[in-house]
């Protein structure tokens, strides 16, 4: 281990001295750094530096511990390597070195750029091997002494480091020395402090590097093996996992990391707690308890590497089946963690992330002030905790661009409401490495990810649910009066739940319509709308002169697809027509054998002809409308029906090409890769949409290059570029009950593929081949054919499955680097069991929500619906007795048409409602579908109108449902899906333009209700309690059961309620079962 960290600071006495040497000082850089060191010791001599007439630094041996010291930092700062038992003395006109041989070798090349620079001496007094240095060391003394001299001074003044104490004989002999001399001490640390605070270009690389180990380590090594050891339970100790981490960090190639590991270090050991006994400080350790995960237990993680000696820090707190209050706690904390990350810019105060964290957690969570961390973290480098930048509330110094800060905020010993003593206390912790900017903080470490979704698990559900079910029954038997059936049967757990789920909509509802109001009256309603814009296409010129008309063989049609002409004989001239401006041709034969030929062109003012520049430009001339010629040759009219017909399809679909790709937005230029770096390669690949053409489908390779991917087959002319930053949305599918694994790209903008214009990308491959059998018997389930061939299905899918994965995984680290961080870029993977039948286009498909779409991926068109562009949600013909609903989707956009997927059985319902509400999207219900062109019409025209009348609440069902119970309370009971005959003549006409036609839904109702005619009460309650016993679900309301009752449909029973995490948790990751 110790070999390890001393090779990342790299020791000038590890080799000998010479032409073999590997150590060589970057002399520019030395140029710079000396004179940024004389410049702030000029500028700042009062203030940091004590108004020392010299520095005096003495570096101690080197050392198995891990520790930071301000010598070694100035070291490598202006030398680029660590010089153990070497003294240097800084002075005005002089720089004194005391060092052995072989580091007196390696320092000679610093003389002549120390004094081109600032015109100083550099002096070396080389130690013998046995020798104390004292004589050497009387020399410095007397040379400090003589400028002195020269300034005047009574005493000279020396500045030291004051918190170092001297290290082995030569250390304890200088510092006797400077004791017993007629010498000032002046402590100089704060200088060195505030000289390093600001990092260079090299220095922010360097930080960048060491950041984007650590969360990789953090992503990529931890998160997944905490994962794997919580789902299989084994037991593992803290100090087990820390020394695996610490491995994968020295290590980097085990990660994918393309670092050198003799570059590499650990800051710190690995921390790992949990199991109720934390500690928030740096200075933990991990102890040599096993990993503990039960229900609402806290797991702790923090790692620190390093890179060229530049220190970065990330930490991360993972929630198992947490607990309200530990929610609320991760929730408030990271809130305040973002808060003190987004006042690191120019200008401020040292002091104001601190009091920004403070400020959200008195505001949303006053109980846990008082637990919260006394910092905010401290300034990070070349130290781990660089002195004089804590991020406290008392810091008056000023934020500059360049700092780097070790963002790290935490609650300490909170108390959570268990009985158990491991988990009654915990704690939470947050850490980022972030760089001051100019305008806006860079988070290096971000693509660890510390969102909710990532770090709270959710293992133990259904035993929860199990061990709840029996407790409500037995409260029930316990009740002092008589419960019936349907009593018994409802789930109060269940009913509470779809309170909670109801109180959430409720206030959704309210910000909504607070969002809503706003961006209307801003007017920001969307974009223009360009529903009905005809297409437009350039001046159509055939021939430039009449030159070039071709010489006429016969007064006969002629067709030119050269020029794209058609040349038709009138009055004896062949007058030409380029192709574009025919509308329409035929051909028809009479019964003397004669044939006819008619064309009919585009004139201006007629429906569906398209708007050329010559209609505008020449819009009082004349225009030909329709010729029809007759010929004896019913051969050549044919031919030249035909011809006509080719190329004014190939004319069409040419200008259609040139016009999409006219409103193309310009994309950046593919950078490939260099030969250093192999492009991320998946081959054997299929693309939809595929290349137009009429030759035989190719598959090709997609490759990811340094900005974008590009996919080729071996034809030149069928290529695709996907650009990095033209990526909206990234979607790996793997195959499960699919027949292909599916790669999927929706972008920002349009591009062209082949001929076609698109947004959405899409690679795959079959996993599958389809066989069919021509034998047509029937095989047995036990024929080692059927066997071995399923065996090999099984292993072709799971290999194609891996491949695609190898690749995601290759990626996400490319993306994961500095430069694609602002792009947030990460292939998303659909949640199956969210996931419900319905028909979005003209086919029935299965969609699948993931973390921030709505998607189906394997039919076309392709569905893509980003949820933070979603308005609110429609739930149509949700009504008793109904098999089926529709889902209406209303856009932010409100010129955008709305999304409908229609045909969603009833049976999803509980889990689509359940969903939407987890994700916070606003849903409500209605028993008939809406026409919503007029509805988003009359929105945008009157917005204040819509606000005033409550905004979306016209949508409530509930509230409707309500109002019509009071005003029509005396009529008695009325199905809510049959329309009363009461209404006025003027309320249907209405309801007309907003409602559209149910007929065929009801009549499958009736159907259905004259089927269950004729049974009992009795008899429907005994058939519904033996359905619920056989499929295991006793827990349907007794408000459904009631409506079972009235519409006396006893076959229709509700689905059953989708599980959910208890009331106040936060919403889970999916689980790893």
């Amino acid at each position: 281990m110790a070999e390890h960290r001393n090779g990342n600071v790299k020791n000038a006495t590890a080799k000998a001295s010479g032409a073999t040497n590997p150590y060589a000082i970057n002399l520019e850089n030395f140029t710079k750094r000396l004179k940024m060191l004389y410049s702030h010791w000029n500028e700042y001599n009062g203030d940091l530096w004590g108004a020392s007439d010299a520095l005096a630094i003495a570096t101690p041996p080197t050392s198995e511990d891990l520790r930071y010291l301000k010598s070694s930092a100035l070291n490598i700062w202006l030398l680029g390597y660590e010089f153990p038992e070497t003294i240097m003395v800084f002075m005005k006109k002089q720089i004194h070195f005391l060092c052995s041989q072989k580091k007196a070798s390696l320092l000679e090349v610093v003389k002549n750029s120390a004094k081109d620079a600032l015109g100083v001496e550099v002096i070396m007094h080389v130690k013998p091997k046995n020798d104390d240095g004292a004589g050497l060391m009387d020399s410095i003394i007397h040379a400090v002494n003589a400028q002195s001299n020269s300034s005047s001074h009574d005493a000279p003044i020396v500045g030291h480091i004051a918190r170092e104490a001297p290290e082995g004989k030569l250390l304890e002999t200088w510092a006797e020395k400077l004791k017993n001399a007629n010498f000032e001490l002046s402590d100089v640390t704060n200088g060195f402090s505030n000289l390093f605070a600001v990092k260079d270009n090299i220095e922010l690389t360097n930080v960048k590097k060491a950041a984007f180990l650590t969360s990789s380590v953090m992503r990529s090594f931890v998160v997944p093996k905490l994962e794997k050891i919580i789902d299989e339970e084994k037991k593992v100790s803290h100090s087990s996992l820390m020394d695996d981490t610490e491995k994968a960090i020295l290590e980097p190639a085990r990660i994918k990391v393309k670092l050198k590991a003799e570059n590499v270090d650990i800051c710190y050991p690995p921390i790992f707690q949990s199991g109720g006994d934390f500690d928030l400080k740096p200075s933990a350790s991990s102890n040599e308890e096993n990993l503990y995960y039960d229900s609402t237990s806290v797991i702790l993680c923090a790692i620190g590497s390093r890179y060229n000696s530049y220190c970065s820090n990330v930490a991360r707190t993972f929630l198992i089946d947490a607990s309200a209050t530990q929610s609320k706690a991760y929730e408030v904390l990271l809130k305040a963690h973002e808060a003190a990350i987004s006042t690191l810019k120019s200008g401020n105060k040292v002091s104001a992330p601190y009091q920004a964290a403070l400020l959200v957690v008195e505001k949303d969570a006053p109980e846990l002030a008082a637990n919260l961390t006394k910092t905010a973290g401290t300034g990070i480098g070349l130290e781990f905790r660089e002195s004089g930048l804590s991020l406290n509330a008392k810091n008056d110094r000023v934020l500059r661009p360049g700092m780097v800060f070790n963002v790290s905020l935490g609650f300490h010993n909170l108390q959570a409401e268990t009985k158990n003593p491991k988990t009654q206390k915990f704690s939470v912790l947050l850490a980022d490495t972030v760089i001051v900017g100019e305008e806006a903080p860079e988070v290096v470490t971000v693509s660890s990810s510390k969102a909710v979704k990532d770090v709270a698990y959710s293992f133990n559900e259904d035993d929860e649910e199990d061990d709840e079910k029996p407790k409500i029954k037995s409260e029930a038997k316990g009740g002092g009066t008589a419960l019936s059936k349907a009593t018994l049967r409802s789930d109060n757990q269940e009913m509470s739940k779809e309170e909670l789920r109801r109180q959430h909509q409720a206030e959704l509802a309210r910000q909504k319509n607070e969002e809503t109001a706003r961006r209307l009256a801003g007017g920001g309603s969307g974009a223009t709308d360009n529903r009905g814009a005809g297409k437009t296409v350039g001046d159509l010129i055939a021939y430039k002169n009449v030159n070039d008309l071709p010489p006429p063989r016969d007064l006969m049609i002629q067709i030119d697809q050269k020029n794209e002409a058609i040349l038709l004989p009138i009055y004896g001239t062949m007058v030409p027509f380029h192709v574009a401006t025919v509308k329409n041709v035929s051909s028809q034969q009479d019964s003397n054998r004669n044939c006819y030929i008619r064309i009919i062109f585009n004139v201006p003012g007629t429906a569906f002809s398209p708007h050329d520049a010559s209609s505008l430009k020449f819009q009082g001339s004349i225009y030909l409308k329709e010729v029809s010629f007759r010929s004896k040759d019913v051969r050549h009219i044919s031919e030249a029906v035909q011809l006509i017909k080719t190329l004014r399809r190939q004319v069409a679909s040419r200008e259609s090409e040139r016009a999409e790709r006219a409103t193309l937005v310009t994309q950046e230029k593919l950078q490939l890769a260099g030969a250093k770096f192999k492009p991320i390669r998946l081959s054997d690949l299929w693309i939809r949409p595929a290349f137009g053409g009429r030759g035989r489908k190719l598959p090709g390779s997609l490759e990811a290059h340094t900005n974008g991917f590009r996919y080729s087959t071996s034809r030149p002319d069928e290529r695709v570029d996907v650009m990095y930053r033209n990526i909206k949305h990234a979607f790996f599918q793997p195959a499960e009950k699919e027949m292909i694994t599916v790669l999927h790209f929706h972008l920002h903008n349009h591009i062209m593929v082949g001929n076609k214009k698109t947004k959405d990308v899409q690679f795959y491959i079959e996993v599958m081949d389809v066989v069919q059998t021509l034998g047509g018997g029937k095989r047995s389930a036990y024929d080692p054919d059927e066997i071995e061939e399923e065996h090999r299905e099984r292993d072709r899918k799971n290999k194609i499955n891996m491949d695609f994965q190898n690749f995601v995984n290759r990626v996400h680290d490319l993306w994961g680097q500095p430069q694609f961080k602002v792009l947030d870029l990460e292939f998303d993977q659909p949640l199956r069991e969210l996931g419900f039948h319905g028909v979005p286009h003209k086919a029935s498909a299965f969609i699948v929500p993931t973390s921030s779409c709505l998607v189906e991926l394997v039919e076309t068109p392709f569905v893509v619906i980003t949820l933070n562009e979603i308005e609110i949600v429609n739930l149509e013909r949700v009504g008793l007795g109904q098999k089926n609903f529709d889902m209406t989707i209303v856009f932010k956009d409100f010129k955008k048409d709305v999304f409908r997927i229609d045909s969603i059985p009833s049976t999803s319902l509980d889990g689509i409602k359940e969903w939407l509400d987890t994700t916070d999207l606003k849903y409500y219900e209605s028993r008939l579908n809406l026409n919503w062109r007029p509805i988003l019409k009359t929105i945008t025209d009157d917005p204040e109108k819509f606000i005033e009348d409550g905004g979306w609440e016209f949508l409530n069902m509930e509230v409707s449902d309500s109002d019509s119970e009071n005003s029509e309370s005396d009529q008695g009971y009325e199905p809510s899906d049959v329309q009363s005959d009461t209404g006025s003549d003027e309320e249907d006409d209405v309801s007309a333009s907003l409602v559209e036609s149910e007929d065929d839904e009801e009549e499958d109702s009736e159907e259905d209700s004259e089927e269950d005619k004729g049974k009992t009460w009795e008899e429907l309650e005994r058939e519904a309690s033996n359905a619920d016993r056989e499929k295991g679900d006793d827990s349907d309301s007794e408000e459904e059961r009631s409506r079972r009752k009235m519409k006396a449909f006893g076959k229709a029973r509700a689905p059953p309620p989708t599980k959910r995490t208890s009331g106040g948790s936060l919403p889970k990751r999916a689980k790893l079962r």
